[in-house]
């Protein structure tokens, strides 16, 4: 054997697994066909984000008048930051490859396939051997198969648009889309959302999301609910008609489809040696990670149990301390918090207040709806809505839920009374920290 593990993939958690297996003693090698990082790294989260701090600013500009600052021109150069951000992924991708490279993982860049239990095949030909292979290869964008759809960009593209579209569609109801959607009505776009239900968010708590709809619609987003795409055309002047069931056609300079994402399993070899697919492609796997084939394991997205980047870490450093570290470990996949980061940001962790009365039976909800005092000041009437769910009888907290300025970032720590299972007069006994936003998790009656 060349290696004692191989790993498919230098994503997020291809990348933990190969630095802690290594670290561990193992020898390590990972193929990456593209870019060391993933997607989180190189077309997801991290270059997103960025890009919504940059679309913040045009709130922020416009409220510091209130705040006695004169700012007389507003303009926004969209090159600037595109070019700024790619140069960010560029400098994350390099400490990635460093991270690997300082515990003695082998990087090859190029394409990778599984050949056997304990084989794989180099694009460049050669065939390598390890005890164990890792699959790490995340997802990518679903299109949807309709006429027309090499005109429309998915996310991976959004990144390297040259202009900014003066009027963009979006297609989807998820996160992606809602985050994109905000983005490009804060640079100025004209955003219509078109979804194919009238159902955004799935898994959200529906008052929270609702409250986001609200917001958004009064920003100038156009939502076309249960309405789908049939056909796309791209005219003499370069615009794109779109031709709908459910409204009336729309044409837009650029059309975005994020109608959620596969698994990344397509040409690598996994049915021939074995490894059981599930639905969408995913790579079926038990507890320790491990898929049909003995010796061939599977973790993040390509499996398609939540596909969070921190859950791919997570799932990695447990595959890589089980199998090299001595340290049997599995992942605790309950109360997970996660966020949108539309404007304003939603976040929430454990049960909705629907999937708590539907398990649990009686329950309990306290909320708090308020502006934030920033808002008031600024003249803007925009409202956070805290919203806590609590078991019935023992007053467990079960569920939080936020939506408003920096709620990711006031989530993180209020989830873990949630996965410590701490009570609402836990809660009441925290003295509040004023004045902030914060302090409206311990003053809800």
């Amino acid at each position: 054997m060349d290696f004692d593990l191989f790993v498919i993939g230098a994503g997020s958690g291809g990348v933990r697994a190969s630095r802690v297996a290594a670290a561990h003693g193992a020898r390590v090698a990972v193929a990456e066909e593209y870019r060391v990082g993933g997607t989180c790294v190189i077309r997801g989260c991290v270059p997103k984000k960025l890009l919504v701090y940059g679309s913040h600013f045009a709130e922020d500009i416009n409220d510091a008048a209130m705040f006695g600052w004169d700012i007389p021109k507003k303009t926004f150069n969209w090159p600037v930051l595109r070019d700024n951000v790619l140069a960010e992924v560029t400098r994350i991708e390099g400490a990635y490859t460093d991270t690997l490279t300082n515990h003695n993982v082998e990087i090859f860049h190029e394409r990778a396939v599984i050949t056997g239990p304990n084989s794989v095949r180099l694009a460049s030909g050669r065939e390598i051997g390890a005890r164990k292979i890792l699959i790490a290869t995340g997802a990518r964008p679903q299109m949807p198969d309709i006429p027309g759809i090499e005109h429309a960009i998915s996310s991976n593209e959004t990144f390297h648009l040259e202009e900014l579209p003066k009027r963009i569609v979006i297609v989807g109801g998820g996160y992606i889309a809602n985050e994109f959607a905000g983005i490009f009505n804060e640079f100025g776009s004209s955003v219509t959302l078109v979804n194919r239900t009238d159902v955004l968010l799935r898994g959200y708590d529906q008052q929270i999301v609702d409250r986001l709809i609200q917001i958004s619609v009064r920003k100038g987003i156009d939502f076309k609910f249960n309405s789908m795409i049939d056909r796309i055309e791209k005219q003499k002047n370069g615009r794109l008609k779109l031709a709908m069931t459910g409204c009336d056609d729309i044409e837009a300079d650029q059309l975005l489809v994020a109608v959620g994402r596969l698994p990344n399993t397509g040409g690598l070899g996994c049915e021939e040696v074995g490894v059981e697919l599930g639905r969408h492609g995913a790579v079926k796997v038990e507890e320790d990670n491990r898929s049909s084939v003995e010796s061939i394991f599977a973790v993040g997205d390509v499996t398609d149990r939540v596909q969070l980047t921190p859950v791919a870490i997570r799932e990695g450093q447990a595959f890589a301390d089980t199998f090299f570290g001595g340290t049997p470990t599995r992942v605790d996949y309950d109360a997970i918090p996660s966020a949108v980061f539309s404007h304003p940001p939603l976040a929430g962790v454990g049960m909705t207040e629907g999937q708590a009365r539907e398990r649990l039976g009686p329950v309990r909800v306290y909320t708090s709806d308020f502006r934030a005092m920033k808002n008031v000041l600024a003249g803007r009437n925009e409202r956070s809505l805290y919203k806590m769910v609590v078991e019935g009888e023992t007053e467990r907290i079960v569920g939080l839920h936020m939506i408003g300025p920096d709620a990711p970032e006031i989530l993180q720590a209020a989830a873990i009374a949630v996965k410590a299972g701490l009570r609402k007069e836990d809660f009441d006994a925290t003295i509040a920290l004023h004045p902030t936003m914060a302090e409206e998790l311990v003053l809800m009656r």
